[in-house]
């Protein structure tokens, strides 16, 4: 039985929600309901009609719109509208008689007064770009165990790369299966020409520049890919006891807009001019051949001008350049200030057997200082891809797991 407090709190409340909304259309062109406290929601009208939610436009069980685009919603007018009290329902009559009705909270959830806060709380989570001097304030480290085990420390992880752009795991196995299991953890791991798991380790006959026991250079991964791998996760097996083998990394996206606002012009180009990234050969005993080829500019924004993805890679860089000749010499000295400042804020940190690095491909430069290999003395290191793709609908599904549309 309910105490006679709750009973009173409930019908206040109540009594609160039948003075919620009022409801008014204007110019056909748009629905306007104002709440009680003054606020107002707008809507579109044909936005309103190409998203009703009735059994004849809408189907519950897949959250889908029956889509026939012949009804043409840009035809159908709204005729009345009016806000239900009781169910807490905008009620909308359409001048083909067909009547539509949606929740409050499903049109406060899509109100485009809102719509960043929609944005940054399911789509993607802001990131936050770091100088050098920041590196130790954004280091985000994490139990290898924790991460396989517990699923909040699980979306932790991935919102820390999300944000953050890297993260540290300590305490893995000396197994080499370690980046498979993190991969499947997320979802799926990414095939790629050099395999779904790769060895990072001095091999005779290279066929690829990081296998070498030389200095990598800053770098990002597979720029030839035009759907370049998201994370790349790297395990240490086998750290080398050598002075050098340690990792260095730069905040492409931190490079990219100090870049914009202290050289525009610089910028500018390295946004526009598109560039020849190019991968051709084959991978140790693999018979099939690859010869890969991507144009795409060193800075890439995306559809809200937020850093995308930056390609940058040395060795990948091809000597055809198929750009105007009169841009040649001013990408050069963009791309030179771009290396300048990327080198200058550049971090250097070395891991230990059973640490994972794993890290953003489409926005760190990552390196590696040189180092010496005797058959006392080796670096193993082995490595997986998962794309983004497959990261943030991870994320999402362990932040709204009831989620639905």
């Amino acid at each position: 039985m309910l105490s006679c407090r709750r009973l009173i709190g409930q019908l206040a409340n109540r009594s609160q929600l039948r003075c919620y909304a009022t409801a008014r259309l204007l110019d056909q062109r748009y629905v306007e309901l104002t709440q009680k406290n003054g606020e107002q929601l707008k809507y579109p009208s044909v936005w309103l009609r190409d998203n009703c939610q009735c059994p004849d436009c809408f189907y519950a069980a897949t959250s889908t719109r029956k889509s026939n685009w012949e009804r043409g919603p840009l035809n159908v007018r709204a005729e009345t509208v009016r806000f239900d009290v009781q169910r807490q329902q905008l009620i909308v009559h359409w001048q083909d008689a067909h009547e539509s009705s949606y929740d409050l909270n499903w049109l406060q959830e899509r109100d485009f007064a809102s719509r960043q806060r929609y944005l940054d709380a399911v789509y993607k989570p802001p990131m936050q770009l770091w100088s050098k001097t920041e590196f130790a304030a954004n280091t985000c480290e994490f139990a290898y165990k924790d991460v396989l085990k517990q699923d909040a420390v699980l979306l932790q992880w991935l919102e820390a790369l999300a944000v953050k752009g890297f993260a540290l795991l300590h305490g893995a196995p000396n197994d080499v299966h370690v980046v498979r299991q993190l991969a499947e953890r997320i979802g799926y791991i990414k095939h790629t020409t050099y395999g779904d798991v790769f060895e990072v380790k001095s091999k005779p006959n290279a066929g690829n520049y990081a296998y070498l026991m030389t200095p990598l250079p800053l770098h990002t991964d597979m720029p030839y890919y035009e759907y370049k791998a998201g994370i790349n996760i790297l395990h240490t097996l086998v750290q080398s006891e050598s002075p050098g083998g340690s990792n260095t990394m730069t905040d492409g996206f931190y490079i990219a807009d100090k870049l914009r606002r202290e050289h525009p012009a610089y910028f500018e180009l390295l946004r526009s001019v598109p560039v020849n990234w190019f991968d051709i050969g084959h991978d140790g005993d693999a018979k099939k051949p690859f010869h890969s080829l991507w144009r795409a500019p060193i800075i890439c924004l995306d559809v809200d001008g937020q850093y995308a993805r930056i390609n940058q890679n040395t060795t990948k860089r091809d000597s055809r350049f198929s750009v105007p000749l009169e841009q040649v010499v001013a990408w050069y000295e963009a791309y030179d200030m771009f290396m300048q400042l990327a080198q200058a804020e550049a971090v250097e940190f070395k891991t230990r057997p059973g640490d994972v690095f794993v890290f953003n491909n489409l926005r760190m430069l990552h390196g590696r200082t040189a180092y010496e290999d005797s058959p006392e003395n080796k670096r193993h290191l082995v490595g997986a891809y998962v794309d983004w793709d497959i990261i943030y609908s991870k994320l999402r599904t362990l932040k709204f797991p009831n989620a639905k549309d």
